[in-house]
């Protein structure tokens, strides 16, 4: 399976990079910057055949059959639907659209087209959220709430390697488009109710620095997110799950129960890397023929909700 990384130097283009290298019959064949010579450099010390800086010149090769797009957002659903129409399988990172109209017409494009197309919502893949999954489909946990907390201290226009973006990130298409995905996966349901606030536009990044986002499913269970650019401390995403038989808190790849005793999630997939993990999924569902987990179809219903949640916000606005 060869493979274009498109933002292949970026923060999480090489996190795929290191992914395919573990996966045994896949590799890199192709990799997409924006500057001819950094990308020259970091094809060099990757050891990848080919490189260029438009995506399109990659879309032609015979050596591509896939590819996964760790582009800005706002290019996502644009380049996942010119993957597709070239006859390539495609993973774009999340989120795959930030409006839900781009979101729709990739859906549509990937129905009509039939290639397998998936979106990289890593939280359903990573072994903690894995092992609470497969308890709730053996009927062993039901979520009452998810309490969940996204916190960095981004107030400059920078990504997660401290380098310069040219494009301004988003708290509610990005961000919280992980916990949405995961609290209907894990529900089984589609929020039914859903509401959303907003703290000051950053004068300079043109984006709310705070946010906060309540939903309920029909089932009764909630969900509180809490979402900030301004917090000094540690970052990331950190998720309690407090449920019917115990409670569980996810820190990325690692779990704990409610008095913070490590869960040994051995055993719970092939490796402990999320990323890894979604990768693997990607390259089995186009061996195998099949839809993904985490196909564009199936995440779809979280892009239905972010929408209604901007709504939200446009209304409090």
């Amino acid at each position: 399976m060869r493979v274009c990384i498109a933002g292949a130097s970026g923060a999480f283009g090489m996190k795929h990079m290191d992914a395919i290298a573990a996966i045994e019959g896949a590799e890199v064949s192709s990799v997409v910057g924006t500057k001819l010579d950094a990308i020259r450099a970091f094809a060099q010390e990757r050891g990848v055949g080919h490189y260029c800086t438009d995506l399109a010149e990659a879309l032609v090769r015979d050596d591509v059959d896939a590819v996964i797009l760790a582009t800005p957002t706002h290019l996502h659903a644009s380049q996942a639907i010119q993957c597709l129409e070239a006859g390539k399988h495609v993973q774009v990172e999340i989120p795959m659209a930030d409006n839900i109209e781009d979101a729709r017409k990739l859906v549509e494009t990937q129905q009509r087209t039939g290639l397998v197309a998936m979106a990289g919502h890593t939280r359903r893949f990573n072994p903690s959220h894995q092992w609470i999954h497969n308890k709730i489909m053996a009927g062993e946990l039901k979520v009452q709430q998810m309490d969940v907390q996204t916190y960095f201290f981004r107030r400059t226009n920078k990504n997660a390697l401290g380098q310069a973006r040219s494009w301004a990130d988003h708290l509610l298409w990005h961000h919280a488009c992980h916990t949405v995905d995961l609290f209907q996966y894990q529900t089984g349901e589609t929020a039914s109710k859903v509401q959303a606030l907003e703290g000051p536009t950053h004068p300079e990044l043109g984006i709310a620095m705070d946010m906060s986002i309540g939903m309920k499913v029909p089932s009764g269970a909630i969900c509180t997110l809490s979402l900030s650019f301004n917090n000094d401390g540690p970052l990331g995403t950190f998720f309690r799950y407090i449920c019917d038989n115990g409670t569980y808190i996810a820190r990325y790849d690692d779990l704990f129960d409610g008095h913070e005793n490590k869960i040994d999630l051995s055993g719970v997939a092939v490796s402990n890397n999320g990323i890894e993990l979604q990768d693997r999924e990607f390259i089995a569902a186009i061996r195998e023929g099949r839809e993904p987990n985490a196909s564009v179809a199936q995440c779809l219903p979280a892009m239905e909700t972010l929408h209604r949640l901007e709504q939200c916000l446009q209304e409090d606005a």
